[in-house]
């Protein structure tokens, strides 16, 4: 059975000095892996308590066109700082989970959030289920329909797409957690308890590029609950997790509609993917 709670989307902006007690909290979550409903844990997916507050995660709409820009370079080599890998793309950087990535630029439809701002789903409580930081969303403020119909706060953006970073705990191999970031996102952005998708999870393969070498995963979405045409028939979660000397294990995803007019293709967020590489500190 899954442990998630049903997800809330909650805006809040960071403070300076200290984050909402909420976040303090560690626990172990669970990822739905198929028709079976098998149960992987892990408690790596506390972004909580590291001192960032929370804001929404995805709306469910369709919007307009996605970036078609030139690949990365495959190579091993990433260019320093916060240059990115493709040229007119932005850079976003997370020291915390030690992830750098880039995503198309503004006029292709892609924000880069503050790298304080998290975006979380949370049970009825208030407590979030999963978090991220150093976000970027693809096409906000299209239809505000969403698969899980409790959502508040933020419901409104209706992004087509959404990457980030998550993590930090030791619980777990690296593989069972590549597996449970792309399972949980998939469950808590499109439906969570009381609408529950239906999920697959891939086994966790090996991901050798841009400086990383860790695990990633991709969870397959089938979403139940449609009000209307804004809410996609179906997601995909990808999944890149490493491990730091220390042992924590870290995590970039990016969950994204499918089947919707505009969404991205597989193509597209190879090209994200195959500009994550680390911080270096």
């Amino acid at each position: 059975m899954y442990q998630s709670k049903t997800p809330h989307r909650i805006a809040r902006h960071p403070q300076p000095t200290q984050a909402a007690p909420v976040h303090r909290r560690k626990r172990t979550l669970a990822v739905a892996l198929g028709m079976g409903l098998a149960v992987a844990l892990s408690g790596c997916n506390d972004d909580t308590g590291k001192g960032d507050d929370k804001e929404s995660a995805a709306s469910k709409s369709p919007s307009e066109n996605p970036s078609k820009s030139s690949s990365p370079s495959s190579g091993p080599e990433a260019p320093a700082g916060d240059e990115p890998m493709v040229e007119g793309w932005q850079t976003q950087t997370s020291q915390k989970h030690h992830f750098r990535y880039d995503v198309p630029a503004k006029a292709e439809k892609w924000k880069v959030l503050d790298k304080g701002t998290a975006l979380s789903y949370t049970d009825k409580a208030g407590k979030p289920i999963v978090v991220m930081t150093a976000a970027a969303n693809y096409r906000e403020g299209g239809c505000s329909s969403h698969p899980n119909p409790d959502a508040i706060g933020q419901a409104s953006k209706g992004q087509l797409a959404t990457v980030g970073t998550t993590g930090g705990g030791k619980e777990g191999s690296l593989q069972e957690n590549a597996r449970n970031w792309a399972g949980n996102w998939g469950f808590a952005a499109y439906g969570g308890k009381d609408h529950k998708p239906k999920i697959e999870v891939s086994q966790a393969k090996p991901w050798k590029h841009g400086g990383i070498e860790g695990y990633t995963a991709t969870a397959q979405v089938t979403v139940t609950n449609r009000p209307s045409a804004c809410v996609p028939p179906k997601a995909v979660v990808h999944s890149i997790a490493q491990k730091l000397p220390d042992g924590t294990m870290h995590g970039w995803v990016i969950y994204a509609d499918q089947g919707v007019p505009d969404a991205l293709n597989a193509d597209d967020i190879k090209k994200i993917m195959n500009t994550v590489r680390p911080t270096g500190g």
